[in-house]
């Protein structure tokens, strides 16, 4: 912003002035003001006067035109917006961040829109009626009772203000009254420059009033003041005393603005250039006619130069907002190609949400864009999120389709099953039976909510053919009363086990041999259950897992029970590794060398290393089958 050129009347002080011009004073007090003439209501202006009014239309523009940069709250979250608006509202002088609280409250009721409008989306996208949605947001009862409280807080401060300015306009009315009484009612003997001075001084002091008032109570005072200099019939001396004093106090705020031309921060120059203007206005003037324009010619200048720099600050800011456009627009175009990819399947889904919410909280975290394309850019962001959310519901849609039919193929196999456990025909349901076990390996999977249900009923319909099987074949052969003796003697020697060199072969060949025994009588089952804690106990004796033992003469549906536990074991260890590594991903510094992370990766080691010979088990038994 360029200021205009200052162009007063050149006006000759009047005639009494001229007469005066040789008189030395030291004190001007109201008798000497007695023995000159007052000048009539006709004589000219005091040109000091018109410098003011000019001058001061030239501050007001600067003034009106200076413009504050706001403060980005567009990457805040909808949680640190509502924190950051509860730390304003706590605030003694919480008034005067009105601007940054208003810009929270747009950012907070910005982000509850959209977070209201996406939770819409997915529910119709799920096939829900509409009229059926709920629009309440969680935080919206924080929101309003922020503002709430923070307008009663404004209503408070706008009252004590209204009480202050109450106050302010009172007390510079008094001024005034002090300052009249000097050419009206002073007393003989009162030295009239020291008083004009402290009436300046206290009016210079006195508070802010309402700006309703300010005007006419400003022409008030300067009427008085000019009234005042007239009843000193324009004293040379004193004259010369104010324009040397007026004259000082413009020599210091030029010094301080070609100061402000190498402070590095734009804004704070601006803001400070403002102030320097309200004081020229206000307690630098007027000043001698051969210094007025040329004081005031070096003082515009300044300020033109350090407006100029307004322009830099504005460049900056443009360029940054525009490397901000092209870093979300790189974040929207990868957005958009995690939403059409070539190779669908469950592991790339689940590796595309992880890096959707990393883009996502990326392009949130980066600064404005330019305004006329801010809205666009966010529209482009959002829909592109929605159309990846789109494919990711109807990729599991689809794949929960496929569930449906295969646990239909399943219960096909339980139902033919359940239908031919019962039967004798041992030439015909015995390859049966082995079939309907392979069918039901090649099924994939089925929803998770039945996955044990039809697990445990087609199991439990094989193990009932196959235990008929045995008992009808084997009945004759089996000596129970010698197994249980049998199994009696290896319990005991596997109670005398220690975790020594060697115990952990004898326990293999304690628990082949058992397996090798048959049944035992009824009423002596519970050696079986007396027999598995032992053996728990032993393996946790010597820190080995119960899957890594090398078993012997297991049944097929021993195996097969086996190798369901050793599966469900190995679905809860990645389960576990997957948690323990997002844990640590949660760190700036996951390295294994963070004192903090030694426990961490010690026990994510530990389960990898465990999950690892699982798998290798559940291998050699399925090899095996």
């Amino acid at each position: 912003m360029s200021i205009e050129n200052e162009n007063p009347e050149n006006e000759n002080l009047n005639s009494e002035v001229n007469s005066a011009e040789n008189q030395s004073v030291e004190e001007v007090t109201t008798e000497q003001v007695s023995e000159t003439e007052t000048p009539n209501s006709e004589s000219e202006v005091n040109p000091s006067e018109e410098v003011a009014t000019e001058e001061n239309s030239e501050t007001e523009t600067v003034h009106q035109e200076i413009e504050v940069v706001e403060e980005n709250f567009s990457n805040l979250s909808l949680k640190e917006a509502l924190a950051e608006m509860e730390t304003i509202v706590n605030k003694d002088d919480a008034h005067h961040f009105s601007k940054q609280f208003n810009a929270l409250r747009e950012q907070a009721n910005h982000k509850i829109a959209d977070e209201i409008e996406d939770k819409k989306h997915d529910y119709l996208e799920q096939g829900n009626p509409e009229e059926h949605f709920d629009n309440h947001h969680p935080e919206s009862s924080k929101l309003s009772a922020l503002v709430h409280i923070y307008r009663e807080k404004q209503d408070k401060f706008h009252k004590s203000q209204e009480a202050e300015h109450q106050k302010n306009l009172d007390e510079r009315l008094s001024i005034i009254e002090k300052l009249k009484n000097l050419y009206t009612n002073s007393e003989p003997g009162t030295n009239l420059f020291k008083s004009i001075r402290e009436v300046k001084e206290a009016w210079g002091n006195a508070g802010q009033v309402a700006k309703s008032e300010f005007k006419n109570l400003n022409n008030n005072y300067f009427h008085h003041l000019k009234m005042f200099n007239e009843m000193l019939d324009l004293n040379k001396e004193y004259l010369e005393q104010e324009f040397a004093h007026n004259l000082e106090k413009r020599e210091h705020i030029i010094l301080r603005a070609k100061e402000l031309l190498e402070e590095k921060v734009v804004q704070k120059a601006l803001n400070e250039l403002q102030y320097l203007h309200k004081l020229w206005k206000e307690e630098a003037e007027p000043v001698a006619e051969e210094f007025r324009e040329k004081t005031w010619e070096e003082f515009k200048e300044i300020s033109n130069k350090i407006h100029e720099r307004k322009s830099e600050l504005i460049a900056v800011l443009e360029s940054e907002q525009q490397e901000n456009l092209e870093k979300k627009n790189k974040v929207i175009e990868e957005l958009k190609t995690l939403s059409a990819p070539q190779n669908i399947n469950h592991s790339f889904w689940q590796q595309a949400i992880k890096r959707v919410e990393e883009l996502r909280a990326e392009f949130l975290k980066l600064g404005l864009v330019p305004k006329k394309l801010s809205n666009q850019n966010w529209t482009d962001f959002k829909q592109v999120l929605r159309d990846f959310n789109t494919a990711k519901n109807d990729f599991y849609k689809n794949l929960k389709g496929s569930q449906i039919h295969n646990l239909e193929e399943k219960l096909g196999l339980i139902k033919t099953a359940q239908d031919n456990m019962n039967s004798e025909d041992w030439e015909t349901v015995v390859p049966l039976f082995k079939k309907l076990q392979e069918d039901w390996k090649k099924i994939g999977h089925v929803p998770r909510s039945q996955a044990n249900k039809v697990w445990d009923d087609f199991r439990e319909a094989c193990n009932t053919f196959f235990k008929n099987y045995r008992e009808k074949n084997n009945a004759t052969g089996d000596n129970w009363k010698e197994n249980y003796k049998n199994k009696k003697a290896l319990l005991e020697e596997l109670k005398t086990l220690t975790d020594e060199e060697g115990s952990v072969e004898k326990i293999e060949n304690i628990k082949n041999a058992w397996n090798a025994i048959g049944k035992v009588p009824k009423d002596k089952l519970s050696i079986n259950t007396e027999f598995n804690k032992t053996l728990r106990e032993k393996l946790k004796l010597n820190k080995i897992n119960e899957f890594d033992l090398k078993e012997e003469n297991l049944t097929e549906n021993q195996l097969t029970d086996k190798a369901r536990k050793i599966k469900n074991q190995i679905a809860d260890l990645e389960s576990e590794v997957v948690q323990l590594e997002n844990n640590l991903a949660f760190f700036g510094n996951a390295k294994r060398d963070n004192p903090l992370l030694k426990d961490t990766y010690e026990k994510l080691d530990g389960k990898k290393e465990q999950l690892e010979s699982l798998r290798v088990t559940l291998h050699n038994i399925i090899a095996g089958e």
